[in-house]
């Protein structure tokens, strides 16, 4: 197999494994937790089952049904630049794999329920009053990685030379 396929093949494995752990907890939480009510699960997380009809931090709520046209698209886009970009590296196909199946995630969440099914919600932070999902989790599982990769290359789509 070639290895643009075997890449191609491992953001497809990646992506659909993200998917599925986002939804099968988003899943549980809406048929075991009412909606907004907690479980606390320590003094630091608790399982607050709340619904986002907007997009990112809950802004221009009631207008999800753009937020999931936009990140389809963007989905759709990521997915053709790893099947047609050239110079693509490995971390990429991973990275953009937990990008696409938590993004994927949030679209079909807002598809089957009309919202976005939150609820992580970490306690004892200052100024943090976010509830946020596993999706979300891993589109940071996703960035992070890759902003990192892009600072040490500055920008190069190739990671930097080890001495």
């Amino acid at each position: 197999m070639p290895k643009r396929a075997r890449l191609l093949l491992l953001f497809a494995a990646i992506a659909l494994v993200t998917l599925g752990v986002a939804q099968l907890t988003g899943y549980l939480v809406n048929s075991r937790i009412p909606e907004n009510t907690t479980v606390v699960i320590n003094g630091l997380v608790h399982f607050t089952h709340v619904r986002n009809h907007g997009g990112v931090f809950g802004m221009l709520q009631g207008s999800g049904w753009l937020f999931a046209t936009i990140s389809a698209l963007l989905l759709v886009a990521v997915t053709a630049y790893l099947a047609r970009g050239h110079e693509v590296q490995r971390y990429e196909f991973i990275c953009f794999g937990f990008i696409v199946g938590g993004g994927a995630s949030n679209v079909l969440d807002r598809f089957l329920y009309g919202s976005v099914i939150d609820f992580i919600d970490i306690q004892h932070i200052p100024y943090w009053h976010y509830v946020f999902n596993i999706a979300d989790v891993m589109v940071h599982v996703g960035i992070w990685p890759m902003l990192l990769f892009s600072l040490r290359t500055g920008g190069r789509n190739r990671p930097a030379p080890t001495n």
